[in-house]
């Protein structure tokens, strides 16, 4: 949609500029404005946009103005630049308004070199600018309308989309052989990441996007109870295929061990005929459903799959294949709700007893919602140089110093094209190896953008609305390859510099190759600049975020297995997306540590072990709080007491790990031993019993206590019965 909006934009002004009858420089220079005053602007809110575009236009005349008028003076043009790159970084620190009126003012600033603006020539100018700046003011709030509202509505159809996906997945879980297994568990990764992004991009729009809180509250307990739902089924189609317990740590980590495949699927026909065809019933379910859920065939589909919460509707079969059926009804479960919850009201005149009782329980989950106010976020303390946004601003200004000379030694003409690399590769990042990371990758996607660029102005000649045409094809290539990779972007930028300097009658080889050279440049300053002025090493900021990860972590737990014990109800759902988000961020900012050009082979596998332990934790924490969720509400459900003492075990690990990894202590030991079912039943009479909720929260206290354990073990934190020592340090 992004990618969209801004060709739409660039499109529009093309139009106008050209029955106003301006000239191919002029045409370029709106194109480009226009394409800036678009992607700039990230607030939610229409009327935030409508403010920022409108505060956007006297910003561009300023800097468009400036730029005219520094074009003969050498040296205090320059200066201006630093200056200016330097603002537009610090105003980050303002949030969305601020990092956009900075990104316009730096834009604006360098298409006024690549114009070659002049005081002659501003009045023409500053028509463009404002053509290209409404132009997009109209395409972003009249033709391509964003509105929050919007997009959490095509999100909701990609995440239902994506829960399809899942289950499709799945399905060939269940049959594949031997010799295919490997792929098809590749497909259950990716597929179970999308729908976890589609996920928290929902959560992320909720509360711009609904009604009201109590609203917005009710759509991330659904989508979340969907999300845990369709991956435990996976999870427990695994087992059911193998000879022993999977592994949750095959789920997540790409070329884990895959469990020998078993014989007990082969040997129980009739319960797999009927496990076969209730999978299918499932993803037609979620697939293709009836409006409004109105259908005889529809509600017989859901009444039989919900029919499974019982456990005397459950097939006769070994544990783990009834363990599938138990999934296949929680799954039924959840989809019902996200329906309620998304669609309203159901069709309930053909309700089964068991489709009546889960109405019941989402009923009284309603009703038990609680709009407590929002909390607070804690505010950034640092000040000074401790500050992200000043440390950045100080940074690419060296950087920026940097570039400029070297790029002035290069070419006194396209210099600048270093500074933009400079400032490109601090955009979005945080730590000196993203930095060297991205400066690399635009450094790959600039040559192979050269290449292209060569053979599209040869092909172009000309013709000028052809090139314009492949500008836009670039452009939108540009947007829509953004999340997937940064040199897939730069790629594009390349290549559509090209056709621009076509455009302009200033193509030749040799700027395409003096492009690659001033990139090289300007990510080489980039990264000196980095790495000498008030650097942030990624092991720093890696176990800055671990910490903060183990942390959520600990608290989700720690909640849930309170309320899982009869302690009071609390929002265990939102403890969960802040633990995804810091997991997310984590993610992140270890990519430059497993990146394919890193030279620590040893640490890359540490980081990826990691991580896959923390995502599999991750899981099974948002399964304990869906769980927990449901015990103020359900009939079927009751706490156990017992489970508190477990809990208290995981805590204290995990604080001891999170004291190790931040350097605050080194005493203690991580705690293991005993099973937690040893440990519940040493806590109080009564057996456990296969397919009660104590049972399943048992299992997924196991495997968090048995990840703890494990993410001790690489951190070099001490376990008891076993040797141990060192830094504790994430890299």
């Amino acid at each position: 949609m992004a990618g969209l909006r801004t060709v739409g934009a660039i499109v529009l002004t093309l139009l106008v500029l050209a029955l106003l009858g301006t000239g191919v420089p002029l045409m370029v220079a709106g194109s480009m404005v226009a394409m800036v005053s678009t992607f700039a602007i990230r607030e939610k809110e229409v009327r935030g946009q409508a403010i920022t575009l409108a505060l956007g236009l006297p910003v561009a005349l300023a800097a468009m103005s400036l730029g005219a008028l520094l074009h003969t003076l050498v040296i205090a043009g320059d200066v201006f630049f630093v200056l200016l790159i330097f603002a537009a970084v610090y105003f980050r620190r303002f949030g969305d308004r601020g990092t956009a009126l900075g990104l316009i003012g730096f834009q604006v600033y360098f298409i006024s070199l690549f114009v070659q603006a002049s005081v002659r020539t501003l009045p023409v100018l500053y028509l463009t600018l404002a053509v290209a700046i409404g132009c997009s003011a109209l395409v972003r709030f009249a033709v391509v309308p964003q509105t929050p509202q919007r997009t959490l509505s095509r999100l909701r159809e990609a995440f239902r989309a994506r829960l399809a996906q899942l289950l499709a997945t799945q399905n060939e879980l269940l049959d594949v052989g031997p010799e295919e297994l490997d792929k098809v568990l590749d497909d259950l990764r990716r597929h179970t990441a999308r729908l976890h992004e589609a996920a928290l991009m929902i959560q992320g729009l909720l509360e711009e996007g609904t009604r009201d809180e109590a609203a917005a509250g009710l759509v991330q307990r659904r989508v979340a109870e969907a999300e845990v739902a369709a991956e435990r089924l996976g999870m427990l189609l695994l087992n059911a295929r193998s000879a022993g317990r999977a592994d949750t740590l095959t789920m997540h980590l790409p070329h884990a061990p895959v469990p020998a495949t078993g014989t007990r699927i082969r040997t129980e026909d009739e319960a797999i005929r009927t496990l076969r065809r209730d999978l299918n019933a499932l993803l037609v379910l979620v697939a293709r459903p009836t409006p409004g859920g109105r259908g005889t065939a529809v509600a017989h589909v859901r009444n039989r799959l919900l029919g499974y919460r019982d456990e005397e509707n459950l097939p006769p079969a070994s544990p783990a294949v009834q363990d599938v059926f138990r999934g296949l009804g929680e799954a039924a479960r959840s989809v019902l709700g996200l329906r309620l919850a998304l669609d309203g009201p159901q069709d309930e005149s053909d309700d089964s007893p068991a489709t009546t009782r889960s109405r019941e329980e989402f009923d009284a989950e309603d009703l038990a919602i609680d709009v407590a106010e929002e909390a607070e976020e804690p505010e950034d303390d640092r000040t000074g140089l401790q500050r992200p946004t000043t440390r950045a601003a100080f940074q690419v200004a060296v950087g920026s110093t940097l570039a400029m000379i070297g790029g002035e030694f290069l070419s006194s003409q396209r210099w600048y094209w270093a500074v933009l690399t400079c400032w490109v590769v601090f955009l979005n990042t945080a730590s000196t190896g993203e930095i060297l990371v991205k400066g690399y990758r635009r450094l790959v996607g600039t040559v192979l953008g050269v290449v292209a660029g060569v053979a599209l102005a040869g092909l172009v000649g000309n013709h000028t609305w052809t090139a314009f045409a492949l500008v836009l094809l670039c452009i939108f290539g540009m947007f829509f390859t953004a999340p997937l990779s940064y040199a897939l972007v730069s790629f594009f930028v390349t290549a559509m510099l090209g056709l621009l300097y076509t455009l302009l009658n200033t193509y030749s080889l040799d700027v395409l190759v003096l492009r690659i050279e001033e990139t090289a440049l300007g990510a080489a300053c980039g990264i000196i600049g980095a790495v000498l002025v008030l650097p942030v090493h990624t092991d720093r900021r890696t176990d800055e975020l671990l910490g903060t990860v183990l942390v959520r972590l600990r608290d989700v737990v720690t909640a849930a297995v309170e309320q899982l014990s009869g302690g009071p109800a609390v929002d265990l759902l939102g403890k969960a997306r802040e633990l995804d988000e810091a997991l997310d961020e984590l993610r992140a900012s270890i990519q430059p540590l497993t990146h394919p050009i890193t030279p620590l082979r040893v640490r890359r596998r540490t980081a990826r072990y990691l991580v896959a332990l923390l995502e599999t934790s991750a899981y099974h924490a948002r399964s304990l709080a869906a769980t927990a969720e449901l015990v103020p509400y359900s009939k079927t459900i009751a706490a156990d007491p017992r489970l508190e003492r477990a809990g208290r075990r995981i805590a204290y690990n995990i604080d001891l790990i999170v004291a190790r990894v931040l350097e605050e202590s080194t005493e203690g030991e991580v705690q293991s031993g005993a099973s937690v079912a040893a440990m519940l039943e040493t806590a109080g009479s009564g057996a456990l019993r296969t397919g009660t909720v104590t049972f399943r929260v048992l299992r997924h206290l196991q495997r968090l206590d048995e990840g703890v354990v494990g993410i001790a073990r690489p951190l070099d934190v001490p376990v008891a019965g076993r040797s141990g020592g060192g830094s504790g340090k994430a890299s």
